[in-house]
């Protein structure tokens, strides 16, 4: 892949800094430009760069004005080279640097006697780095494709369902959902990068997992076979996350082993085929299932909340609901609102109502800090996330910007937490599947068109649930100077 042209950031840079005459020297860490200069910038010059797309922050230390790049600072410095000049480099200094920062990295990563909590912290942390590193590359690909999912929802709700059977809707319809029934190929690859294994191996398990026989048969919950009273069955693993991301890590660790032990004769053809079939079938037999059946036993059980209180059911499955959706367990919910809907005898699904207030939260979480945020690249991503959320699909809002940002995320918790208790409260409940704010027309009562009570919830709830989180975003939630941290503290999957 080529590598990202830095000339236009480097010109900003120089200007702001005091052009050419104001630079004694420049060296970088592994994260920093670090400018020796005649006279420090104006306020306003700071301001500025702190602005530019691919700067973090600015920091002064050391006599130094420091400018925050992150990974790709390597690449920035030598576009600000090639504009100032050679004689402007320091590589001695810049080997120092980046020796000592590297260091210092490593020694904070293995300090001895860490707490239980910081331990616990760093493994989340280290965690969440995979995941949204893995879902990152392709937020723009699933935003797209949400968007399109959520127009042809809005055509379906005012054409009718009968023109679902149209030719040209069910071909635009295949497209929208090409993205999810295929994201465990996507994720592998991007997992693998992320975590440095082998991406071509890790997409040929993404492959082998969403095989239409595999897919197939996993709907049906196929039986492979049974040790004492306990089955082993396939499930289907299209639309998942997390099972892909436990196996491209499994991957990894696994190549990195082979290539100590077999001999490099063997590395070309064995090396791929023992990944695949030990990772694929441990991932088909063990891992996925295991993470099936917990997604099960929590659709089960958040199914049993709302029955049992739909004030506590609203209050716990709005707080908690976009949890499971980090980690794939959301889909063990899904089927039981199927039922709910397609039952006859019920033909609705309050605990549907109580997700689609989630969505809206999400997508005012991100929206939020679309408006606050003065990074152009926060606010693209942003906007076009949230209009995905408020379409119902909110990976690109989590993985994007929410998650990455954990107060962001949290806030749209406790935003949709309020709009689940409100829900709950009043007995909201939904008529048809598409849920967030495109799915409006699913709250009114087919059986009975005047009974417009679902609707007000719906409204009420997502009213609060937008307000609250978008205000706890904004004052709380969410500042430009987050990013630095958010970008140098890039974790990775403990080993």
């Amino acid at each position: 892949m080529a590598s990202k042209d830095y000339t236009h950031l480097a010109t900003a840079i120089i200007k702001e800094v005091g052009g050419r005459e104001n630079v004694d020297s420049l060296i970088h860490c592994i994260t920093r430009l670090r400018f020796y200069l005649k006279q420090d910038p104006t306020a306003e010059a700071t301001a500025t760069i702190k602005a530019l797309d691919d700067v973090i922050d600015v920091r002064k230390a050391q006599g130094q004005y420091q400018v925050v790049i992150g990974p790709a600072v390597t690449d920035v410095y030598n576009a600000v080279i090639a504009q100032l000049g050679d004689e402007y480099a320091d590589p001695e200094a810049t080997a120092e640097a980046v020796a000592e920062t590297s260091a210092a990295a490593g020694a904070v990563a293995t300090k001895p006697q860490r707490s239980l909590r910081e331990q616990i912290s760093s493994g989340i942390n280290a965690l969440i780095g995979v995941i949204t590193g893995s879902m990152s590359p392709i937020i723009g690909i699933i935003a797209a494709s949400g968007l399109l999912k959520g127009v042809l929802a809005f055509i379906a709700a005012f054409a009718g369902q009968g023109v679902a059977k149209n030719v040209w809707f069910q071909l635009f319809s295949q497209a929208g959902d090409t993205v999810f029934y295929f994201l465990p190929v996507m994720v592998g690859f991007t997992a693998a990068r992320r975590l440095g294994g082998d991406p071509i191996i890790t997409v040929a398990i993404g492959a082998f997992l969403t095989l239409p026989w595999m897919v197939n048969n996993g709907a049906k919950f196929l039986t492979l076979f049974s040790i004492g009273g306990m089955k082993f069955t396939l499930v289907n693993y299209s639309y998942s996350i997390f099972p892909m991301i436990l196996a491209a890590w499994l991957a990894k660790r696994l190549q990195d082993w082979l290539h100590r032990v077999l001999p490099t004769a063997l590395h070309m053809i064995f090396i791929p085929l023992i990944t695949l079939l030990a990772v694929g079938f441990t991932t088909v037999i063990i891992t996925g299932p295991i993470i099936q059946n917990a997604a099960v036993g929590i659709g089960a059980l958040i199914n049993w909340l709302v029955g049992a209180s739909g004030a506590i059911g609203g209050l716990v499955i709005g707080g908690l609901y976009q949890i499971l959706v980090i980690f794939g367990l959301h889909w063990g919910v899904v089927p039981l609102v199927a039922q709910q809907i397609s039952d006859p005898s019920i033909a609705q699904s309050p605990l549907n109502a109580l997700i689609s207030t989630t969505m809206v939260a999400q997508g005012a979480a991100v929206l939020a800090v679309s408006l606050k945020s003065r990074k152009a690249s926060i606010r693209d991503i942003g906007f076009v996330a949230a209009l995905s959320a408020f379409m119902s699909i909110t990976e690109p809002a989590i993985y994007g910007i929410n998650l990455r940002f954990k107060k962001v995320f949290v806030s749209g918790l406790i935003g949709s937490a309020v709009g689940g208790l409100i829900t709950g409260l009043m007995h909201g409940s939904m008529y048809g599947f598409t849920g967030s704010l495109i799915g409006f027309s699913s709250f009114f009562n087919p059986k009975n068109p005047g009974d417009l009570h679902s609707l007000y919830a719906f409204l009420l709830s997502s009213l609060a649930a937008i307000v609250v989180t978008m205000v706890l975003t904004w004052v709380w939630g969410y500042k430009d100077d987050d990013i630095a941290d958010a970008a140098q503290a890039k974790p990775v999957m403990p080993k």
